[in-house]
């Protein structure tokens, strides 16, 4: 890669109104991470939040902190932080469980609210986890239920009076492709059905508006783009409408309206609180609500707006120094692509591994996809350029054929 290339680049992020972003998080100067689309990486707020949490309210605090620290509102509290990334209001966002389990919940939910009605849709190519729930979902319902997992651009011819939900994601975990939050909320309501949006692969990387989609249920996690840490919290949004007729499936003490009165039988909390099933995890929650700091201040359309560019450079650059080398199946149209690029190549793993070990951080995905993702609040334009550099000298070299990587880790 010339010279002129990179002093593009350093000018361009001299511009950058989110680069002083970059500063909230600990990352080693000379590491391009393009891999927060799966892991997003530590900040020093999140640091300091769990250190306090730790030290000061679970140390010294000890039980008392549940009252002295705000622990039994963090849900709420760390949920509103969420809301504005997401087009929700206050009191409509809960921290809580995992993705897997909110969304099992939400979909459960959503089934109750549509008794006259056996089908659910979703996407072939759907995450399995989404699809493993909707699985057993159906034959835990207490009705018949027939799950039908259809390429997404036929759904809508099967929306039928016989469509209870739709559950879908936003953003293809492999693809990248985004799908139209909007435009397809109105078709599945249109039909008399529900909308169920998995929220995983968008939130903190693309504007979401799901007050102005006009959907019912939404979940997301926020390990990724929003930098919550491994296995932290997800979070539900349920529509205004629902709240307090929509019913949490998995009641816990937690989400009663009274829970230390100790009553036999339960009351559900007011509105998106009464979804709340056990106790907390604090410490999860402490590291969620720093890294959230990261995102205070930040126009989104600035925030999208850089994704895109940064995309659009990866793919150009690609385009230009591989041609016909790699596969793009990410879309190049803006309002289809979310916040990561994915190449199909025969040794996509290995390319993978080979980047890792110059200090180029991205992922894999079966059975061919090299997956990049380009989180606008740290990633630079310089660093797609130095990406693209290595990703050249990979493929020339034949780095990606080392034996090393014929064998796949357990995490690829």
């Amino acid at each position: 890669m010339d010279d002129r290339a990179r002093t593009d680049a350093r000018a361009r992020d001299e511009a950058d109104p989110l680069a002083r972003r970059r500063d909230a998080f600990d990352l080693p100067e000379d590491l391009i991470y393009l891999d927060g689309n799966s892991l997003g990486p530590l900040t020093h707020a999140s640091r300091a939040r769990v250190g306090a949490a730790l030290n000061a309210q679970w140390g010294r605090g000890l039980v008392g902190s549940w009252n002295t620290a705000g622990w039994m509102d963090l849900p709420d509290r760390v949920g509103d932080r969420i809301a504005p990334l997401i087009g929700a209001g206050p009191g409509q966002v809960v921290a809580l469980d995992t993705l897997t389990l909110v969304l099992a919940k939400a979909v459960l939910a959503a089934l109750d609210l549509r008794p006259e009605r056996s089908t659910v849709l979703t996407d072939v190519a759907n995450f399995h986890t989404d699809r493993y729930i909707l699985d057993a979902v159906a034959t835990r319902a207490g009705r018949p239920i027939r799950v039908r997992a259809l390429p997404r651009e036929d759904l809508a011819a099967h929306l039928d009076d016989t469509v209870a939900l739709v559950m879908l994601t936003h953003v293809d975990f492999r693809t990248g492709e985004m799908l139209d939050l909007a435009g397809v909320t109105a078709q599945v309501h249109a039909a008399g059905a529900l909308m169920v949006w998995d929220l995983a692969h968008s939130t903190g990387a693309v504007p979401v508006d799901l007050r102005g989609a006009d959907a019912d249920f939404a979940a997301g996690c926020t390990y990724k783009y929003l930098n919550g840490g491994p296995g932290a919290p997800a979070f539900l949004w349920v529509a205004p409408r629902w709240q307090g007729v929509a019913a949490n499936p998995l009641p816990g003490w937690l989400g009663h309206a009274r829970p230390f009165a100790f009553e036999p039988a339960f009351t559900a909390a007011p509105g998106v609180r009464g979804f709340v099933t056990s106790t907390p995890s604090i410490l999860a929650l402490a590291a969620l609500d720093g890294a959230l700091d990261a995102f205070d201040g930040v126009d989104l359309a600035v925030l999208r707006a850089k994704s895109l560019a940064l995309s659009d450079e990866a793919i150009a650059l690609v385009d230009e120094r591989l041609p016909g080398q790699l596969d793009l199946v990410t879309p190049r149209e803006h309002a289809r692509r979310g916040s990561q690029v994915s190449w199909r190549h025969p040794d996509a793993y290995g390319i993978v591994q080979a980047l890792i070990a110059r200090g180029v951080v991205g992922d894999f995905r079966a059975p061919d996809i090299a997956r990049f993702g380009f989180a606008p609040l740290f990633v630079r334009h310089v660093d797609v350029v130095d990406f693209v550099a290595h990703l050249v000298a990979v493929l020339e070299g034949g780095e990606h054929r080392d034996a090393r990587y014929a064998l796949h880790q357990a995490v690829t």
